[in-house]
């Protein structure tokens, strides 16, 4: 989204997506923008990709489901809402779906992909025990980032039953350690458009996203508000948000078989190619290099990797 000034820009996010009309879309047409695609599929679990392709600001109409779900944007952003609480999606923050609960969507930004990985209850139980979800968003972090794209990879080489398996229930995992730990304290309720323009100028590279006072000043706030509202809404300072972004970059680079480190360190905006890879290993927990191999091999059927 191009502004020229923060009250433009905060102005633009309000208007098109914290004060979208609230209007019920009939199921109909929203039937008629998704579309999904299995990439595999046991009696315990799914995992597909969901496609949005067009542009939708009101609500959809309510839907339930009867399996937990974590779903990950891979492209774009929508919104949520469910049990009075509404939540922005996008490549950095994943949401959870419990049981039961009624859900609506809207997609004022247009379209979106996503992956959307569905387990059973008595799966979902075997591993979190009694422990019941508190928080409805997952924070992409690296760890998550890289388990998501492991299960991608897996579902590529058909071999369902082991190496995705594994890989599948290692972001399970993840996404269980968020789900029912303890709340992050929530941003005061004024604040959040604020951090949702944060969000989108550091997503789509804006100018001013470069450094704490440009984004601020960008945004009409101080740097302490902006800061401190931050950290408040997704429990991860902004300096590690925007690391996470560029980290979020340099994989699809890799993945799309980048070897130009150097190239790949100053296009994202690194001072050197070292700071690139310790940026990404603190992450990731893995080199670039090393990472490139992870995310562009295929797995030998019928073999498990190490998750």
């Amino acid at each position: 989204m191009a502004a020229s000034s923060a009250e433009s820009i905060a102005e633009v996010y309000a208007k098109r997506i914290f004060l979208a009309p609230r209007v019920v879309i009939p199921r109909a047409y929203v039937r008629l923008v998704l579309s999904s695609a299995v990439l595999a599929a046991r009696p315990e679990f799914t995992v597909a990709a969901v496609t949005c392709r067009e542009d939708h600001r009101g609500w959809s109409a309510a839907e339930s489901h009867d399996r937990f779900r974590v779903v990950i944007v891979r492209r774009g952003r929508f919104r949520r809402q469910t049990g009075g609480v509404r939540a922005d999606l996008d490549p950095t923050v994943a949401y959870l779906g419990v049981p039961g609960e009624v859900e609506r969507f809207a997609h004022p930004a247009g379209g979106d992909i996503c992956t959307s990985v569905t387990v059973t209850p008595a799966l979902w139980r075997s591993m979190a025990g009694d422990r019941q979800p508190v928080r409805p968003i997952v924070y992409v972090d690296g760890a998550v980032d890289l388990a998501h794209r492991r299960v991608l990879v897996a579902a590529r080489t058909g071999d369902v039953d082991f190496a995705l398996a594994e890989r599948l229930l290692t972001l399970i995992g993840h996404a269980i350690t968020q789900a029912v730990a303890k709340p992050v304290p929530s941003a005061r309720s004024g604040d959040r458009p604020l951090v949702g323009a944060a969000r989108e100028a550091i997503g789509t590279g804006h100018p001013a996203s470069g450094a704490l006072l440009p984004l601020a000043a960008l945004l009409g706030v101080s740097p302490y508000r902006l800061s401190r509202a931050f950290t408040a809404e997704l429990g991860v300072s902004l300096t590690r948000y925007r690391n996470r972004v560029r980290v979020a970059r340099a994989l699809d680079r890799l993945e799309a078989g980048e070897t130009r480190l150097a190239m790949l360190a100053a296009d994202l905006g690194f001072a050197d190619q070292a700071h690139l890879c310790r940026t990404v290993r603190a992450h990731v927990g893995h080199t670039p290099t090393a990472l490139r191999r992870l995310l562009t091999r295929t797995v030998e059927p019928g073999v498990a990797s190490h998750p």
